[in-house]
């Protein structure tokens, strides 16, 4: 038999709902909104953008999180005057790394903007690769960036003067991130495949040869120059 739901189990789990949502969600949305603001300010190239914030191990490789995201006009606006805004993505597990990191992962997503803005082709192997171009606009928006091998110039770090610059959106994000998301299963219980995954260039060329034809020298696209690497995200 169902028991009806009393008024004051009604008035609890309406008080619990509005404090989920007055007291932790939005603080945290607000403190991100705040902190792209701020970036805005000293980067007014910079658009307006959706914070979104949510899981960013759903569907990643075991021990591979996604921090952030920049998105090119994924919102719209009702009414009559239809504005399209952009879209920056925050994976809620990335927050275990402090307010300098969250800040980090913006302004990394700033670089990205601003690559949009100006028409810049910051990326390749469908937005995976940061080229050299990116690593220029990260240096603009203040962040240093370290060369991977699979993903280019990405690897973000928030340099110390950086940090003093925006030391009152840091004190900020501080306050507002009390918690992170935990991190989601990743094992997708699939038989792995022995075979040794495609080789891609720069420009997005992909070939596949076997390991000891890859290990025996550096193979080079003769478009754009750079050597052919493992794509381990195929």
């Amino acid at each position: 038999m169902v028991q009806p739901i009393s008024r004051h189990q009604q008035n609890t789990a309406t008080s619990v709902d509005a404090y989920a949502s007055t007291r932790i969600s939005t603080p945290m949305v607000d403190a991100l909104e705040q902190a792209w603001a701020d970036i805005r300010d000293r980067h007014p190239e910079l658009p307006p953008a959706v914070i979104v914030l949510g899981a960013g191990s759903i569907g990643a490789r075991s021990g591979e999180l996604t921090l952030g995201h920049f998105a090119a006009m994924r919102w719209h606006t009702d009414g009559d005057d239809i504005e399209q805004l952009a879209e920056v993505f925050v994976g809620g597990e990335g927050l275990q790394r402090g307010p300098a990191g969250v800040l980090g992962t913006l302004l990394h997503e700033a670089a990205h903007a601003l690559a949009h803005a100006r028409g810049i082709k910051d990326t390749s192997r469908q937005g995976r690769y940061h080229n050299t171009k990116f690593k220029t606009l990260a240096e603009e928006v203040g962040i240093t960036v370290t060369k991977d091998p699979r993903i280019g110039w990405s690897p973000t770090e928030l340099p110390d003067t950086t940090s003093a610059d925006y030391a009152t959106t840091i004190d900020a994000l501080s306050r507002a991130l009390r918690l992170y998301r935990a991190t989601e299963g990743t094992d997708t219980g699939t038989t792995k495949t022995t075979n040794p995954p495609p080789c891609v260039c720069e420009c997005g060329r992909r070939i596949r040869v076997s390991t000891s034809v890859r290990e025996a020298g550096p193979i080079t696209c003769g478009i754009c120059g750079t050597d052919f690497q493992p794509d381990e995200h195929d």
